[in-house]
C-alpha cells in the first residue's frame, strides 16, 4: 500500500489524497495514472497524490477513517463506503454515451455448462467480494436460475481481480465465472482470452457505473472546483487522462442512482458489514 500523507487542513488540504481502485499491481496504477495526478493538480492548484490501497475493504476503511479525500469506486464498493462514511459520489464514468455498464456470466467451452442451471456441481470464479459486476451481478443472476451459494449449490472462489476470473475460466480452473463485460471484450481484443475457450451465458441488465467520491466534509468551493475538473475532462482535449479508465469523459451522478445495487445486497441477504 502506498503511504498515506498527513492533510494540513481536514476541510480544505494542501494535499489530496486520491485512491484509485486496486484492480491491478499498485505501481502499475499510480504510472498509469500520472497525467490524472498532473491534471488535478494543475486544476486545483494543491498537491495530488495517488494512493492503491491492498484491497476494496482497506480503500473503503481509509475513506471511513479520513486518509483519502477522493476516491474511485465500484459502485458497490461505493455502497458499503456510504454506508460506513458521509461521502458523496459526484461523476460517474461515461461510455458512448451511457453512465451505465453490464456484467457478464461466462463459462469455459468444455466444461459442460450450457445454460446458467448447468453450474450446479460445478466452480464458480468470482473477483473481489465487495465488487460489483464480478461478485454481486452474477451470482444474484445465478441465485435467480435458483442456485444459492448458502445452498452449496456450487463452489465458489475469490480471485481479486476481473482478468484473473477469466483467465481461470479460460484454463479451466474454474468452469464459470463473473466479471465487467466491458472488461472481458477489452480482454478479448488484447489477445488474453480466446473467444473459442469461453462463452457468454447471459449479459446482466445495465446498472450505474463507477463513480467518484469525496469528504463531505470538504469546502464546498473546492467541492464544486473538484466537480468541475471532472466534468470537464473531454477525449479531444484529455485522451491520456481518460485512457486508464476506458472513458470518454464523466458525468453528475447522485446517491440514488445507486438504489440497484443496493436491492441486490437485500435480495441476496448480504451483511455489509462482513466485506
Amino acid at each position: 500500500m502506498t503511504s498515506i500523507a498527513n492533510a494540513d487542513s481536514k476541510t480544505n488540504p494542501d494535499t489530496l489524497r486520491v485512491a484509485l481502485l486496486p484492480d491491478e499491481n499498485a505501481n502499475t496504477i499510480i504510472k498509469n495514472n500520472r497525467a490524472l495526478q498532473d491534471y488535478l493538480e494543475q486544476r486545483l492548484n494543491k498537491k495530488v497524490q495517488l494512493i492503491v490501497t491492498t484491497d476494496y475493504s482497506s480503500m473503503i476503511e481509509a475513506m471511513r477513517r479520513g486518509r483519502i479525500e477522493l476516491a474511485y469506486f465500484g459502485p458497490l464498493s461505493f455502497v458499503l463506503a456510504k454506508s460506513k462514511a458521509d461521502i458523496e459520489p459526484f461523476a460517474a464514468l461515461v461510455k458512448k454515451g451511457s453512465k451505465t455498464y453490464k456484467s457478464v456470466l461466462i463459462a469455459n467451452t468444455e466444461s459442460g455448462i450450457n445454460k446458467i442451471e448447468d453450474i450446479k456441481g460445478k466452480t464458480v470464479a468470482f473477483g473481489d467480494p465487495a465488487s460489483t459486476s464480478s461478485h454481486l451481478i452474477p451470482k444474484s443472476i445465478i441465485a435467480a436460475h435458483g442456485l444459492k451459494i448458502d445452498n452449496k449449490d456450487y463452489k465458489e472462489v475469490f480471485l481479486g481481480a476481473h482478468d484473473a476470473v477469466a483467465v481461470n475460466v479460460q484454463s479451466g480452473n474454474a468452469q464459470a465465472g463473473g466479471l465487467s463485460y466491458p472488461i472481458l471484450q477489452a480482454l478479448i481484443k488484447k489477445g488474453v482470452i480466446k473467444e473459442d475457450k469461453v462463452k457468454i451465458l447471459t449479459l446482466s441488465k445495465p446498472f450505474p457505473q463507477y463513480p467518484w467520491t469525496m469528504q463531505s466534509y470538504l469546502d464546498a468551493g473546492l467541492k464544486e472546483q473538484i466537480k468541475k475538473a471532472f466534468y470537464e475532462l473531454n477525449k479531444n482535449d484529455y485522451a491520456d487522462v481518460l485512457k486508464p479508465f476506458k472513458a470518454d469523459g464523466f458525468a453528475p451522478i447522485a446517491n440514488e442512482d445507486y438504489q440497484p445495487v443496493r436491492d441486490l445486497i437485500d435480495l441476496l441477504g448480504l451483511d455489509p458489514s462482513k466485506f
